[in-house]
């Protein structure tokens, strides 16, 4: 079997999109590559994700979107940029001139123009002389306005429309009817020119990519702040000796000191102190997390009140704040189903916009005479038509939206599971670590022949030093309740069964009731006592001393605090719940019992879980499947949406479409929330779109619309589009 070309993935910020148009025509350009096998465009973020199965060349990439008329601002394969520059292919100047310095030049040339006709409806009546109209105009016409005409003539060549081709005509048919108008005038006649509405038209074209803009950073103002978390040195520990280095030369294995108030500079482990960490930012939770030796670091949470050193375990691109900065940025790039009908819409959309523009044009014309009217109709006509807030009404929802959930500790990592999750009718649950704790606790001690202190002290004394989860229950419960333990002598853990140990020159046995049975220890006196505990799937450890039976231990998996207000949260949202369990059917209908879960699948093996969900799926359900085991991963792929939690698996949180970046069982329904809501942006948005489209054309058609006024119209189509989007940050 040939092996499977490897499969290089590339983020390409671009620059000059304004319209679904545009994003067609870079796919396009980017397809025709030799080597590309996947590309999607999105207009909001202005990136392209580009998937290649050969090594394609950067530059062979970036000439590709520079020759249909856009600028390539950075490159970035394995997450290291290799480009950067306005238009890197081929190393074009920076503009002088910002967008909002632009947008104030063309309103100060624009508004003497304006003026006139504002005086009009106030009964004065002046006018500028034309040569004056002319030298206003002529500069945001031309130099201003010099965009729409490189991406209208890029257009052109490729054979499609966009926005900028219907501006530029649009405008250059006023500009160009006035100068007609102005040299066939009669010397000192007064004759009504329309430069206005060609320069005030571009310059609200320029106001509305401005605001636009600005709307766009405001969305991804959650990706940003998680892009600042890191500081910019470190202090790490050499020989007891401390030094101040940049963070990009931290290293796996290096000891970070930190002091109180101050970022992590990497993810590691606590080895020296405990402290209070505040990760708000990373997982949305609100309350500090305690942190001891061992346990896990994230970087760029704040450490809280004492002075503690890390041990570094992950640097660079596969750290906790990278990775989440990546799925998030490539959630937000990729395309929700929605929009692929948006996409084709708006390919045949300019097309037909050019056409209706013709026949305003020739009906106006022939019909009364009036050719400058007949213009000016028709420039209205193509100047309202500007597809903008078609393009950017599904992936303005999805980057909000996606940020708001980044916020709150929910990574989505693609749109199609975003757009699915609103209609998500079933939440199936794993069991252990999901809606459980993951990690036994002592449930109960019961005595035969000793007290309950003693046979902690006992147990946790013969176990003090072991790894193994039911002995660090022990003795955490034996520390709880301030049982004295000192260690045992001559421990030997027998595989599978046990451990024995020896314990004031008496030999004490802990074990599963096998052991016992070896060890000819009589368990029936506790047998009775026992049982329950076993058909609740509890764990039974006995103990014996000295040939003689003490007790058992009977070990459980805590039902996760905020389990209970998850599943009443799904119920509320109407969203049926069911648990798919591997424990016997007693075991899970306890926890189904206290959490509250509809229905359980009980003794299901790991590799039947998807059979499950395919069982669901196939009977009309809308199923996600919440767990964090690599005996998850099958299901999770076969749901819907597949839902993962933090403290799961990396191929659990690989396989799923959404990860909650903490424990708390209630983001379920959090993420289906949101997704409901982004949902509903969405389809406001596209309402709003095709209605302004709908409505203005015809409108314009008929000479109900001037070209100023569509202008303004058009660029707050857009702009609203993107505000709509922003109200999900509420």
């Amino acid at each position: 079997m040939m092996p499977t070309p490897p499969v290089h993935h590339w983020q390409i910020p671009i620059d000059g999109m304004t319209c679904a148009s545009c994003v067609s025509r870079v796919e396009k350009a980017l397809a025709k590559v030799a080597g590309v096998t996947a590309v999607s465009v999105n207009l909001a973020t202005e990136m392209a994700n580009v998937e290649t199965a050969e090594m394609v060349s950067h530059l062979q990439l970036a000439q590709s979107i520079v020759d249909a008329g856009y600028a390539v601002k950075i490159v970035k394969v394995a997450d290291q940029s290799v480009i950067s520059g306005k238009n890197a292919a081929n190393g074009a100047p920076v503009l002088v001139f910002s967008e909002g310095q632009k947008v104030i030049i063309a309103a100060i040339l624009s508004l003497p123009l304006v003026l006139p006709m504002l005086a009009n409806a106030f009964g004065q009546h002046w006018m500028l002389p034309a040569w004056w109209q002319l030298a206003l105009a002529t500069p945001v016409q031309f130099w201003l306005g010099a965009r729409f005409y490189r991406a209208g003539w890029y257009a052109l060549k490729a054979k499609t429309g966009n926005m900028d081709l219907l501006v530029a005509l649009g405008t250059s048919a006023a500009y160009g009817l006035s100068v007609a108008m102005m040299w066939s005038a009669e010397n000192d006649a007064m004759v009504h020119l329309y430069f206005e509405s060609a320069a005030v038209v571009i310059t609200l074209v320029l106001l509305g990519k401005w605001l636009e803009g600005r709307a766009k950073r405001e969305a991804t103002a959650a990706i940003r702040a998680l892009q600042t978390l890191m500081p910019a040195t470190a202090r790490v520990v050499v020989g007891n000796v401390e030094h101040d280095i940049a963070i990009a030369e931290i290293k796996v294995g290096d000891l970070l000191r930190v002091r109180p108030g101050e970022r992590f500079a990497a993810d590691g482990v606590l080895v020296n102190g405990h402290t209070q960490a505040d990760e708000s930012l990373i997982t949305g939770e609100s309350r500090p997390v305690h942190k001891t030796f061992g346990d896990a670091i994230t970087g760029g949470a704040v450490n809280g009140d004492a002075l503690v050193d890390v041990r570094v375990t992950v640097v660079g691109a596969e750290s906790t704040i990278h990775r989440i900065v990546r799925m998030v940025e490539e959630a937000q790039a990729k395309k929700a189903p929605i929009q692929r009908l948006v996409d084709k819409i708006s390919a045949v959309f300019v097309p037909v916009v050019l056409v209706i523009a013709l026949v305003t044009l020739l009906s106006w014309g022939w019909h009364n005479g009036d050719w400058a009217n007949a213009v000016i109709n028709a420039v209205a006509v193509l100047v309202i038509a500007c597809p903008c807030a078609l393009g950017l009404a599904t992936p303005a929802a999805i980057m909000a939206g996606t940020g708001v959930a980044a916020k709150q500790g929910i990574l989505i990592k693609d749109a199609p599971a975003l757009e699915t999750a609103h209609r998500i009718s079933v939440v199936a649950f794993d069991k252990t670590g999901t809606l459980t704790e993951g990690r036994p606790v002592l449930v109960a001690v019961k005595s035969f022949a000793s007290t309950r202190a003693e046979m902690l002290s006992m147990a946790a004394a013969i176990q003090a030093g072991s790894e193994h989860p039911l002995a660090k229950a022990v003795v955490d419960a034996a520390k709880l309740e301030q049982v004295d333990f000192s260690p045992a002598d001559n421990i030997r853990a027998l595989a599978g069964r046990g451990i024995t140990a020896t314990l004031n020159d008496q030999t004490i046995l802990l074990g599963s009731a096998r052991l016992m049975t070896e060890e000819g220890i009589d368990i029936a006196p506790l047998g009775s006592r026992a049982e329950p505990y076993e058909t609740e799937g509890r764990t039974i450890a006995w103990m014996a001393r000295a040939g003689h039976l003490v007790g058992f231990f009977a070990f459980g998996d805590n039902v996760k605090p905020t389990a209970r207000a998850a599943i009443d949260a799904l119920k509320q949202m109407n969203i049926k719940t069911v648990l798919i369990s591997g424990d016997n059917l007693p075991a899970a209908e306890k926890i189904a019992r206290e959490v509250g879960i509809d229905v359980i699948h009980a003794n299901v093996l790991p590799q039947a879980k998807a059979a499950v969900i395919q069982q669901l799926r196939e009977s009309g359900e809308v199923v996600a499947m919440v767990g964090d085991g690599i005996n998850d991963a099958p299901a999770l792929a076969a749901a819907d949406v597949g839902i993962a939690m933090s403290g799961g698996t990396d191929m659990a949180k690989e396989t799923a479409g959404i990860t909650l970046m903490r424990g708390d069982t209630t983001l379920v329904a959090r993420a289906i929330d949101i997704s409901r809501r982004t949902t509903r942006k969405i389809h406001q948005n596209l309402f709003w779109a095709f209605c302004y489209n709908v409505i203005g054309i015809p409108l314009a058609a008929f000479g109900l619309l001037s070209p100023v006024i569509a202008g303004a119209a058009m660029a707050l189509s857009s702009v609203s589009v993107i505000l709509n989007a922003l109200l999900l940050r509420r």
